[in-house]
């Protein structure tokens, strides 16, 4: 499974999700559309720590753009990458 496939199965899990939503894609904006919050920010990010082995600090908050499955998912890579 790949962290796209991961990420959002996980997503939809955790966040509940249902798998007929249309509107959920790996592009929607997760917070904008409400789909996550700022408590559910903090656990995802516990858990994209937990489960890839890397670090969030603040300045990657800063630098990367973290609102959809997808991005997040590209800025696994590019951390686990280094």
């Amino acid at each position: 499974m790949s962290v796209l496939q991961e990420l959002e199965q996980h997503i939809r899990n955790r966040y509940e999700i249902d798998e007929d939503d249309d509107e959920f894609t790996v592009d929607v904006h997760l917070f904008d559309y409400g789909y996550i919050d700022s408590i559910g920010a903090t656990a995802l990010i516990a858990h994209i720590e937990k489960t890839y082995g890397i670090q969030v600090t603040n300045q990657d908050l800063m630098l990367h753009p973290l609102n959809t499955v997808k991005e997040i998912a590209d800025f696994i890579g590019v951390k686990k990458a280094r």
